[in-house]
């Protein structure tokens, strides 16, 4: 099934590398950062949440869709879609967050509390 736990492990590693240098965009700023606001935290804080995100994400963590969905916003139109969900210590939850690298910068789509652990599933 695709991807396989090798691309998973993969994309996850070039998300690290890019996260720790700070190559990151928002695709929607306006609604990660409502998402933010809902956990308590800053935009500043995405770098070290994400940092601790993918150091602690394994292959079985991933939720996206076998094949990857492919995005169609227009800055990352095409681009393989990388969705996991995973506990943060340091926020106190497990968040859902969704990705895509290009060009070697980490494209986020989206980072928010797990949505299915709120409503109890």
């Amino acid at each position: 099934m695709l991807p396989s736990r090798k691309t998973i492990t993969g994309k996850v590693l070039l998300a690290q590398k890019a996260s720790k240098k700070g190559d990151i965009v928002l695709v929607t700023p306006d609604v990660i950062i409502a998402d933010l606001m809902e956990l308590g935290r800053s935009v500043d804080e995405i770098p070290r949440i994400l940092c601790e995100l993918l150091e602690n994400t394994r292959p079985d963590d991933y939720v996206g869709k076998r094949p990857p969905q492919r995005s169609y916003e227009t800055v990352i139109s095409g681009c393989e879609l990388f969705a996991f969900k995973a506990t943060s210590k340091t926020i106190g939850c497990t968040l859902y967050y969704k990705f895509t690298i290009k060009e070697d910068v980490l494209w986020l789509v989206s980072l928010h509390r797990d949505r299915s652990e709120k409503k109890g599933k």
